[in-house]
Parts: structure tokens; C-alpha cells; sequence
């Protein structure tokens, strides 16, 4: 029922939800001009999605449009993101995310850039996001193999540094992912620091463990688990 009341009111609720992730994402400095993109699922075959090249405080619910996992239009005159099948492809896999969001912010990007995965070393970041944040391999902008590449590199965590580009959060909601985008780019930072200083220290083994095994607790409660 919920998906016929969204496509009988033009999918409302999941397109101003991605207005919202799209305008705090701007105001949090995660994307600068027009890049990054936020989605939010409208059921099992679609999403809602920013239009491309399209500034976020000018941005409308008429920049964001509904298309299907393989980017063809269902409703919206505008453009899609170039990175709709980036978002598809994690739909895909992983059927409990509700929101994808891909950001651009400094700290993040210059660990894509030099090929660093954040290591688990705060265990807010274990406990959310599931473990060390992995970079995925690289695969050009806009392709189904950049998707597929995300994908790996997320495994069952919730966001990945997508290489020579910048990074996925993902999460329940569109704004659930732009918290787990704040949190990357805060760790990003952390350790960038951190190994200037004398070196980022990871958490101890089995406290690791132990967080994990609460982050998939916390998946499956929320339909994203195993």
C-alpha cells in the first residue's frame, strides 16, 4: 500500500526526502558546486534521485527525479545523476538500504585519491559504519562497473571511499546517510592527523569484534542483515 499511495502522489514523500539530504549535504561543505548525489528507494525497481549539474540552493523537487535500477525515467523531466547506477547497483545488493548518498568532502576524497582505507579506530565509527572504511577499485564515473566496485568495497558496512572520487554513505534514511557521511569524513580526518603526529592506533582486535557484532545487530533490526 505504501507504494501505490507514493506512485499515486508522484512519489512526494521519497522526492522531498531527497531535497533534504541533497540541501544538508551542501550546508554541511560534504560537496562543493554540483557535485555529489542522494537517492532514496521508492520501491522494489525504483528510486528518486538529484538531477544532474544542478546547484543545491537552487535545487526544486522538480530536480529530483524517479527512475528505474536500470536509469530510464518513471517521472521528473529533468536529467538523473551521471551516478544512477552507482545507486542502483547498491540497491541491488543490499534490499534494506532506503538511501544512498555520495559526497565529495576533503578529507574523504584525499584518502580515495591516495588509495587509504580509514582503520577502525574510534568505536562510534565500528558501531555505525561496521569496521575500517575500505576503497573500492577504481572503475570510471557513470558506469555499472563503478557500481559494482561500491559494492564490493561496502561488503555489509555502511559506506566505502569510492577510489579517486570520494565516498558512499548509506542508511535507512536519507539523512541516516548523511550522518554516516559526517562521521567518515570526521574519522578521515582524525587520521589524517593523527599519522602526522606519530601514527593512527586501531582499536584493540577484540574490541573490534565486539563492535562489529553490535553493528550487525543493529543491521538486522533494522532489515539490512544478514
Amino acid at each position: 500500500m505504501a507504494s501505490e499511495r507514493s506512485e499515486d502522489d508522484n512519489w512526494l514523500a521519497e522526492r522531498e526526502a531527497v531535497l533534504e539530504g541533497a540541501r544538508a549535504m551542501a550546508r554541511k561543505g560534504l560537496v562543493a558546486g554540483t557535485s555529489g548525489n542522494v537517492s532514496v528507494r521508492c520501491g522494489p525497481e525504483l528510486l528518486a534521485i538529484t538531477a544532474t549539474s544542478v546547484p543545491y540552493d537552487a535545487m526544486t523537487l522538480d530536480d529530483v527525479v524517479v527512475v528505474d535500477f536500470e536509469g530510464e525515467p518513471v517521472f521528473g523531466d529533468a536529467l538523473p545523476s551521471t551516478e544512477t547506477l552507482m545507486h542502483a547497483a547498491v540497491y541491488r545488493a543490499r534490499s534494506g538500504v532506503r538511501a544512498v548518498m555520495h559526497t565529495h568532502s576533503i578529507y574523504a576524497s584525499a584518502l580515495s585519491v591516495a588509495g587509504l582505507a580509514v582503520p577502525p579506530m574510534i568505536d562510534e565509527m565500528v558501531i555505525h559504519i561496521g569496521g575500517a572504511v575500505a576503497v573500492s577499485e577504481y572503475a570510471f564515473p557513470g558506469t555499472e562497473e563503478l557500481g559494482e566496485a561500491v559494492v564490493r568495497a561496502l561488503g555489509e558496512r555502511t559506506a566505502a571511499l569510492v577510489r579517486n572520487h570520494g565516498l558512499v554513505g548509506i542508511g535507512g534514511t536519507a539523512l541516516e546517510a548523511l550522518a554516516i557521511c559526517q562521521m567518515v569524513e570526521r574519522a578521515a580526518q582524525i587520521y589524517t592527523v593523527a599519522e602526522s603526529v606519530g601514527g593512527a592506533n586501531e582499536l584493540p582486535a577484540d574490541a573490534v569484534e565486539m563492535e562489529r557484532e553490535l553493528f550487525r545487530m543493529r543491521q538486522v533490526a533494522k532489515g539490512d542483515g544478514a
